[in-house]
């Protein structure tokens, strides 16, 4: 519902297809898809675990937090979901006036088109850049244009990461920090201060089996995980069209992501 191709009913019958047992489905900022992805998966068999992923203020990187367990009634999180939804839309006002200045005309109702959830955004706009032709790929779209430091990229209002993580504590959730090589972490002594910083925090586990990551990479952060007394996740961030090449569940073909991990990680 925030940048993913597939319906979240859609997604959980895939999942069921090919004998997922349990997934998880996060969305940018939003817990909207989750009523529909809870019923698919009642009626398949399987456990869904609601959840959402939150982009958290950090310089020389990008750091991202995947919230388990996380459902739709009232909480601090879910009450600050709608303030971040609200900055997502007058950021997409500010790329759209950027866009326009370059001489790449995109419409908003264009844009609402790709984004049928709560949560609108870049993907939403790299989907009618492609459609207009105007890039080959989505992630052209992004390198050239809505990426960080690319002439329509707008920052938007975002929690510092003790924030976020303490507010999913609060509401009852299970914080994690996603892909962590996204990070842009150089020097061992810096991974330590970081992950030392976010254990802290509150920060309960540490996604190490990835779909960009070798074998070896994955048994590397899952070691991390443990020095550090972070419990090791796993999944696939399938996000159906958007990122070519990445199938549920399996990544690029021979990711696993046990179920102990999951029994280890549930609140």
């Amino acid at each position: 519902m925030s940048d993913g191709s597939d319906d979240p009913s859609e997604v959980v019958h895939k999942a069921a297809a090919i004998g997922i047992t349990a997934l998880a489905l996060t969305d940018h900022d939003s817990l909207g898809g989750i009523p529909k992805a809870r019923a698919a998966a009642e009626r398949a068999g399987i456990e869904l675990i609601p959840g959402t992923e939150l982009s958290v203020n950090w310089e020389g990187g990008a750091m991202h937090l995947v919230v388990l367990f996380l459902d739709e009634s009232p909480g601090p999180l879910q009450a600050r979901l709608i303030e971040m939804r609200s900055g997502r839309t007058e950021r997409n006002s500010i790329i759209l006036e950027k866009l326009d200045a370059l001489g790449l005309g995109v419409t908003l109702d264009e844009v609402l088109v790709h984004g049928q959830g709560e949560t609108i955004g870049r993907p939403h706009i790299a989907a009618v850049m492609l459609q207009r032709g105007y890039v080959t790929t989505i992630a052209e779209a992004f390198d050239l244009y809505l990426g960080r430091e690319r002439p329509a990229y707008e920052p938007r209002w975002r929690l510092d990461p003790e924030e976020a993580i303490e507010l999913a504590r609060q509401s009852g959730a299970v914080p994690i920090l996603a892909h962590p090589h996204t990070l842009g972490l150089d020097r061992s002594e810096r991974v330590a201060e970081t992950l030392n910083r976010l254990k802290r925090a509150g920060l309960v586990g540490m996604e190490c089996y990835y779909p960009l990551y070798s074998p070896l990479e994955r048994e590397g952060y899952a070691a991390l995980a443990v020095r550090f007394g972070l419990l090791a996740s796993g999944g696939s961030d399938y996000h159906g069209t958007y990122k070519p090449g990445i199938d549920l569940g399996t990544g690029r073909g021979d990711l696993r992501t046990p179920s102990h991990l999951l029994d280890a990680l549930r609140p």
